[in-house]
């Protein structure tokens, strides 16, 4: 069975879910005012996240606590139970739904001693990390795991206690192991802001050579079809594949709809608590989303939290300076959409998962200040009716910038 990853100095690579044999359980907490449904849902995305890196998902654990235990996070008993489980099956990864912080990571892993423990943050690094194919996707995310490290390295290290003393050593007593990692830490993250800036320069030249074309972004919660989406649309061929973060590189096509030319670009999908560290590291990448004239929200009609996942992303897009633009919501898997049954003789009121599809469309529909479609990409369903809408958006904004274009439609 594979062990705790081994911590070394000046740099701390996290655990490489590779091998499709390991195996991962999920810890989280219920807090006074949570839905156990909801905390069982984001397990289960968790859960996602560890199969797109490469590990299969075992068992959940939850503790219901008022708030996290300073320490350990969860309480002792139920840490013991978790340990002496990991140690019977053999278990792999200890993945916890929150970010942990260095001590409570430290004082875990003493008792979790069979099993590499990570938390929700580092699963998605190491998830970018996987993903990461350009040598600028690659800088973002380095720089991002090297952020998320800073403040930890008092717990990943185990020789704190020696200094390194003499000629060419800051310090007249001599610097203590600590001191010089977090030292090397902070000159690799200010070289890497350095060659991010260089190559934001570039790209910051590329955009303003397109000219004033109309600029549409694709934006959505990860694996809503965002990619899938733009191949349709585009006729590309960007990766598109079912699970989480299949696109980090943003991707820019020309797309010509009748007469009028635009351009669409598909990037990075959104999650719950996307990393701080990411969000910063990957702003530049988002510029596309920031000069966007419109942004196609995608949305996976078919998950029961897609509003929650809608809010997620608003979010996001206010973190990145994104909001307050023109808003067109693609209701997506329309083919995978299901609801319940309601059962007429029941006390319970019917809810919005009782909703026909055509039930949550006109409602949709029925709201001011929500333009909106249905649609399946996989199926090609509406497909056109999409075209159309995104014609006449795009061609209104067109005949003000090119007044003298107008005879063109």
């Amino acid at each position: 069975m594979k062990g705790r990853p081994v911590r070394m100095a000046f740099f701390y690579e996290s655990p490489r879910m590779e091998n499709k044999s390991e195996k991962a359980v999920f810890v989280g907490i219920i807090r006074q005012n949570d839905e156990e449904r909801k905390v069982m849902e984001y397990l289960d995305e968790l859960e996602f996240l560890a199969a797109t890196a490469g590990a299969v998902g075992d068992r959940k654990f939850v503790q219901r606590l008022d708030k996290p235990e300073k320490s350990t996070y969860i309480r002792s008993g139920k840490l013991q139970e978790i340990a002496d489980y990991c140690e019977e099956n053999e278990i792999t990864y200890v993945i916890f739904d929150d970010e942990l912080t260095g001590m409570q990571q430290r004082n875990i892993e003493k008792v979790i001693k069979c099993s590499s423990v990570i938390d929700r943050t580092s699963l998605i690094l190491e998830i970018f990390a996987q993903r990461a194919k350009t040598s600028y996707a690659k800088m973002q995310v380095e720089l991002a795991r090297y952020n998320y490290m800073l403040p930890r390295l008092a717990g990943m290290w185990t020789h704190l206690e020696r200094q390194r003393g003499g000629m060419g050593t800051r310090g007249g007593m001599g610097e203590t192991q600590i001191e010089i990692d977090r030292r090397i830490v902070k000159e690799k993250i200010a070289r890497l802001k350095e060659q991010l800036k260089k190559v934001d320069r570039q790209m910051a030249t590329q955009r303003g050579n397109r000219g004033s074309m109309v600029r549409l972004s694709l934006v959505g919660y990860t694996n809503v079809g965002k990619s899938t989406l733009m191949n349709l649309l585009a006729k590309s061929d960007v990766f598109a594949e079912n699970k989480l973060f299949a696109t980090l590189d943003t991707t820019v096509r020309k797309v010509v709809i009748e007469n009028v030319p635009f351009l669409l670009s598909d990037t990075v999908g959104f999650i719950r608590k996307l990393p701080t560290q990411l969000v910063e590291a990957f702003k530049s990448t988002l510029d596309e989303v920031r000069e966007a004239d419109i942004l196609l929200h995608v949305v996976d009609i078919s998950h029961p939290g897609f509003e929650e996942q809608m809010e997620v992303v608003d979010r996001t897009l206010k973190e990145i300076d994104a909001n307050g633009k023109p808003v067109f919501v693609i209701f997506n898997k329309i083919d995978q959409y299901s609801y319940e049954e309601y059962d007429e003789f029941s006390l319970e009121p019917r809810e919005q998962k009782h909703w026909t599809l055509e039930e949550l469309k006109n409602s949709w529909i029925a709201r001011e200040k929500t333009p909106c479609i249905f649609i399946s990409a996989k199926n090609k369903t509406n497909i056109d009716k999409l075209r159309n809408d995104i014609y006449k958006m795009v061609a209104e904004i067109h005949a003000g910038r090119y007044p003298f274009n107008n005879f063109l439609w």
